[in-house]
């Protein structure tokens, strides 16, 4: 989850409007994925060199065989060159990018979360979002329209597919705006739990700069708050434990520190792993 989150961060970092994407892109993105994966060291941020195959125990029964190594090369150049032109339909554009992505599958593994990120970088791009819609939550939801549209548009069915897709980056924008609605509704209510009672809770800035922090970061240790707000790591963890008086947030186990020394305590916000529907502190 950390390498997805890392990747997309660094796609959306890099979708600069005079940017473009290359070879090296992907290889970056991929490398960030699969850090610390199982795949061997490698196969990681390479472009595959054996002839790959989807299904099955061989080509000779895969769903899909993936094209040989000796036709990568021009493949990644057409697909790249599309990726980056500037007159075509966003949505469309995004669409077919990853659906020959996935056609062409250009790595050993981890294609399907390369082709995600994609996605991401061609909508921040084309868009000008400071934020993709969450198309993946799309694709996990309907994981049958996903690989059926795929399929489609394989048999040259485009239409289909990018209209799948098309719905896919509506009902992820929905269910952005809403997530932003909700959490901005959650702020409120937090600076209503500090706006009463103890004054000095009133007056410290660092108890309200800290809630900006939660969506963001929705595991807080001292060491995070310390670096995010400039201020001490003591300073840090009382915040934290104020927090946790008014019931914003929850301590929740600890962690070890890269160095020697006493483990790091972890802090949560229930409202927030709420909005999830998540209840891992149960």
């Amino acid at each position: 989850m950390a390498n997805n989150l890392a990747a997309v961060t660094e796609a959306v970092a890099s979708a600069d409007g005079a940017a473009a994407l290359s070879i090296e892109t992907l290889c970056d993105w991929h490398r960030t994925l699969m850090t610390g994966s199982p795949t061997p060291e490698r196969y990681v941020g390479v472009i595959r060199n054996e002839q790959g195959w989807i299904g099955g125990t061989s080509p000779l029964d895969a769903h899909l065989v993936t094209p040989p190594p000796s036709e990568l090369s021009a493949l990644l150049d057409d697909l790249i060159a599309y990726v980056n032109r500037g007159d075509i339909d966003p949505v469309a554009q995004a669409a077919i990018s990853h659906a020959q992505f996935e056609i062409i599958h250009p790595f050993s593994d981890g294609n399907g979360r390369v082709g995600r990120v994609l996605v991401a970088w061609v909508l921040t791009r084309r868009l000008a979002l400071l934020v993709p819609p969450p198309v993946s939550v799309a694709i996990a939801t309907d994981v049958a329209g996903y690989s059926s549209g795929l399929v489609l548009f394989r048999l040259g069915d485009y239409l289909r597919w990018i209209t799948w897709f098309a719905d896919a980056v509506a009902s992820g924008g929905r269910s952005q705006r809403a997530l932003i609605s909700n959490v901005e509704q959650i702020k409120q209510q937090w600076r209503g739990q500090l706006g009463g009672g103890d004054r000095k809770l009133r007056s410290d800035a660092a108890v309200f700069a800290a809630l900006d922090l939660l969506p963001r970061h929705l595991v807080l240790t001292s060491s995070i708050l310390a670096d995010e707000l400039g201020i001490s790591r003591k300073a840090s963890l009382a915040t934290l434990h104020r927090l946790v008086q008014v019931g914003i947030l929850t301590q929740q186990g600890t962690i070890s520190r890269k160095t020697a020394g006493q483990r790091a305590a972890l802090f949560v916000s229930r409202d927030l792993l709420g909005l999830a529907g998540s209840s891992p502190l149960r």
